[in-house]
């Protein structure tokens, strides 16, 4: 799993730009707030999220642009950096360019 495709996911899925690292494998949700079981932890506040490193990341319109220079532009079912990378969803389910997929049901996030 990128950190990337847990990037787009959430764009897609929770319609934020909350990210949630790479090496999780699940996060909940309370309130604004999106606790990993990695030990991450990334909070809303209007259209930016921040995670417990420092990172942040601002949605304008149907893009979201990290502080790291990186952006993400969604069209239709589909969402695509500045890289040429495009990530899908289906369903509840968002597919990366790696073969990864995170899955939302509720408010917990499941990547595998």
């Amino acid at each position: 799993m990128t950190l990337k495709t847990l990037i787009v996911y959430t764009a897609f899925a929770i319609a934020s730009q909350v990210s949630i690292n790479a090496l999780a494998d699940s996060c909940s949700q309370y309130a604004n707030t999106y606790y990993c079981n990695n030990g991450n932890i990334y909070s809303q506040y209007g259209n930016t999220t921040y995670d417990n490193h420092g990172n942040a990341w601002s949605k304008y319109g149907s893009t979201t642009y990290g502080a790291d220079g990186s952006s993400y532009s969604k069209y239709g079912s589909s969402m695509y950096d500045t890289r040429g990378n495009s990530w899908s969803t289906y369903g509840n389910t968002t597919y990366s360019p790696d073969g990864s997929a995170c899955s939302r049901y509720g408010n917990t996030l499941y990547c595998q």
